[in-house]
């Protein structure tokens, strides 16, 4: 959790025209560190698809998150516990939509949907971020707007093989749903009142995630039996849980106050770069010449879409 200190320290120095470059550019590393962490999700998520259902996954994830960040966090949610129930209406939304949906929707699509179809559709999540910040006042600018079109063309193409046309069954309706969560959870994060701090806001969220999905992470337990406990459910299950839970979700929500939802959503186009380098590297999958064109569009786009102006 060195990282948290380190953020901590930057976004607490004081404001002039350099201190903001240097908030934007870590703004961007925030959210490029979300985007590398969550790309190594899918390898975990893979290690234990068939021994772990959807929703005990995404129950222990949290539960497993809310361990791993209670010893950084908690002393300032005590603290600010007066603020947490002032504002405990905006943070049962975001818990809503961040903790307690995108990932259950994200495992129930895979249940039924192929992972190009996953990929393809969930890259309509940074358009949506756009549009909510468009929505909201902020202005995008032709050179962003461009980037953001020219990403989303990259990864249509990438996760297409080629082609952006696809058919639709209930998985793919599964994570249209699941984008819609994330991108609306990110539109949120803007509207954090300022003086909430953000591990505050982190475990109160992660604690009211996990309230949401005990009920039914119960009904699963009872229908479907448990998970037998072995070295191939746990090790995954701590990815997910310190990494893709606490670590980038902090990072994330940390860049979403820095530089905006629609630039954090940018950096996030290039996470089936990252899942393709990832693929490489532990799966041994080749990468052609058509999908490393695809990626050169990508990072084009992520250039143009993450600049300030």
């Amino acid at each position: 959790m060195a990282v948290m200190d380190r953020v901590r320290t930057v976004s607490q120095a004081k404001p002039g025209s350099t201190g903001k470059k240097g908030a934007a550019g870590l703004g961007v590393l925030l959210a490029l560190l979300a985007t590398v962490v969550w790309s190594g999700s899918f390898v975990a998520t893979r290690g234990m698809a068939e021994t772990v259902p959807p929703v005990q996954a995404v129950f222990w994830r949290w539960i497993i998150a809310l361990l791993a960040v209670a010893p950084f966090a908690a002393r300032q949610a005590w603290q600010q516990r007066e603020l947490i129930r002032r504002h405990f209406g905006f943070i049962a939304l975001a818990s809503l939509f961040g903790v307690a949906l995108y990932n259950t929707l994200v495992h129930q699509a895979g249940l039924t949907t192929s992972a190009s179809n996953m990929g393809m559709i969930m890259a309509a999540s940074p358009v949506i971020m756009a549009l909510y910040a468009r929505l909201g006042g902020e202005r995008l600018g032709a050179r962003r707007s461009f980037g953001i079109l020219l990403a989303a063309l990259g990864v249509l193409l990438l996760v297409g093989d080629g082609s952006i046309g696809f058919d639709f069954g209930a998985g793919d309706l599964w994570m249209f749903a699941a984008a819609l969560s994330f991108a609306t959870y990110s539109a949120l994060l803007r509207r954090k009142p300022a003086e909430l701090g953000g591990l505050a806001f982190l475990i109160t969220t992660f604690v009211l995630g996990a309230l949401m999905l005990a009920p039914v992470y119960a009904v699963s337990v009872a229908v479907q039996g448990g998970f037998e406990v072995t070295t191939g459910t746990v090790g995954p299950l701590l990815y997910v849980g310190v990494f893709s839970s606490a670590v980038a979700f902090f990072a994330w929500n940390k860049a979403v106050s820095m530089i905006g939802a629609a630039r954090a959503g940018v950096v996030y186009y290039l996470q089936p770069v990252c899942v393709a380098g990832l693929g490489f590297l532990l799966l041994g999958e080749r990468t052609g010449p058509a999908q490393l064109l695809c990626m050169a569009l990508i990072l084009g786009g992520v250039g143009l879409g993450s600049a300030r102006r």
